[in-house]
């Protein structure tokens, strides 16, 4: 298994958007103000080709393999976060969307894992540690001590592997009503 991790592209949409929704859901509901599938993968795709915004192409790592997308990361600092939400709030005010509250996701001193998925038929293959890996390892570039994620409070597999990579849960979280785990791992 050959694979690379590079700096994702605007041209990369078709293959991350989908990606990006698989892994947050309704999130992505509110993130574009948008409620019917088609109008909530091209105002994400939007989104992506910008970069002034918290799913840019700019804060976005892909896993190639074949020379194909195989798994994304959407990955950023934890203070970067409050102007990418103040844009992204401002975005969605002009399009008169509804529910323009942005929930804060991290902590200012923190690198942050936004969003990190594998194709379905990649999972299993290690893709998904690697990119836990190469946030890790630009964390530590970065100068900065701790990488943070959350997890919905019921994905237990998930929290397992996380923990097996070095998080723990340090505190409750809130993503639009709902619970999640907020897990950090010191660097």
């Amino acid at each position: 298994m050959s694979i690379t991790i590079r700096q994702a592209q605007p041209q990369d949409a078709q293959a991350v958007v989908p990606l990006i929704i698989d892994a947050i859901g309704d999130i992505a509901n509110r993130l574009t103000g948008e409620q019917e599938p088609e109008a909530i993968e091209r105002e994400l795709a939007v989104l992506f080709k910008r970069e002034d915004n918290r799913h840019s192409y700019l804060n976005t790592f892909v896993a190639v393999e074949d020379e194909k997308i195989a798994g994304i990361l959407v990955y950023y600092n934890g203070e970067q976060a409050i102007e990418m939400d103040a844009n992204l709030v401002n975005w969605l005010a002009a399009k008169n969307a509804p529910n323009i509250i942005i929930d804060k996701e991290a902590h200012e001193d923190e690198y942050y894992v936004d969003t990190i998925c594998v194709v379905p038929e990649a999972r299993g293959k290690g893709i998904g540690t690697l990119l836990l890996q190469f946030a890790i390892d630009q964390t530590k570039k970065r100068g900065f001590n701790k990488l943070s994620l959350n997890v919905e409070t019921k994905k237990e597999q998930a929290i397992r592997l996380y923990e097996r990579t070095g998080f723990v849960i340090t505190e409750p979280w809130s993503i639009i009503d709902e619970p999640f785990h907020h897990m950090v791992k010191k660097i």
